[in-house]
């Protein structure tokens, strides 16, 4: 598989994610909590990936390498919480933005753990993103109307978690099944939850049935595809390159907003977008052209 294959699956992880907040809208909406919400999501999302793993052969692995893939899945539930919180609080347009600072995050990690220096493409990248992302939520027409303080740090801790996250998918367990890697990170997701908010709302039968939909909804998007697409690509693209094609949820956050929750998108909302698309493609012909540079 050549490189921009693994690239378009990293690009659609991330567009995975970016149906998340609308849908978290739509449960919170209906009455659910934010526990019922994750714990809901991660426990049928867990429960379908496992399903899958195991109607099909996947190489095993050892203790080891479990326990650690276990543990990768902390960031992922963290994840999963701290955002949702922030949309107790924020629009899903504004609670975006915050949790979009993983770009950069991402970026400054690699170069603390790794010391990878940025290259200039990847800097004019990231600099593009966080341009496209004021414009796509609508800070500079609609000001900071909506924000509070709960909310933002929320969402910035939520970004913290969520490069942590990205940089684990490209680290731990290289050598293990994709479908394996991500049904025990999801594993990791859902014991971290559980343990900040035990799951109460299995034994209230109208609850359960009734948060069942948004949970499967929530649970193929944010806990089946995004580790198992990150699995499969994040290792040969890296994690630097990776957080910048991570960065399609936000495009694919506001259009949904648009249609699903019928917001109203204005001109430098859709604008910010194209940015967005564009610092992608800048960042990903960045990574190509650096990778053709040391396989010469």
């Amino acid at each position: 598989m050549k490189t921009w294959h693994y690239a378009m699956i990293v690009f659609l992880g991330g567009c995975s994610f970016g149906v998340l907040s609308t849908f978290v809208k739509l449960a919170y909406a209906a009455g659910y909590s934010m526990q019922e919400v994750t714990g809901s999501q991660f426990l049928l999302g867990t429960l379908l990936i496992w399903s899958v793993v195991l109607l099909t052969k996947q190489k095993r692995v050892d203790k080891k390498q479990t326990f650690r893939l276990l543990l990768s899945g902390i960031p992922m539930g963290l994840t999963g919480m701290l955002y949702y919180q922030s949309l107790q609080t924020l629009d899903a347009s504004l609670a975006i933005i915050f949790l979009f600072q993983f770009v950069w995050i991402g970026t400054l990690l690699e170069w603390l753990i790794y010391r990878k220096k940025p290259t200039l493409g990847k800097i004019v990248s990231i600099a593009v993103l966080l341009v496209g992302s004021v414009l796509a939520a609508g800070l500079l027409t609609n000001g900071a109307t909506g924000l509070s303080w709960e909310g933002m740090a929320w969402g910035i801790l939520s970004a913290f978690s969520f490069s942590s996250f990205i940089l684990l998918s490209s680290i731990v367990g290289r050598e293990a099944p994709p479908l394996l890697k991500s049904a025990l990170m999801a594993s990791g997701g859902m014991i971290t939850i559980y343990l900040v908010f035990p799951p109460v709302f299995l034994f209230d039968l109208p609850t359960l049935s009734g948060i069942a939909p948004y949970g499967l909804f929530l649970g193929l998007f944010g806990v089946v595809l995004p580790p198992l697409l990150f699995s499969i690509g994040m290792p040969h693209v890296g994690a630097g390159l990776g957080t910048i094609l991570s960065a399609s949820e936000l495009p694919v956050a506001v259009t949904m907003s648009a249609v699903v929750l019928a917001e109203a998108i204005g001109l430098s909302q859709w604008i910010g977008v194209l940015l967005i698309l564009a610092g992608i493609v800048v960042g990903n012909a960045g990574g190509s052209k650096l990778e053709k540079e040391k396989a010469a």
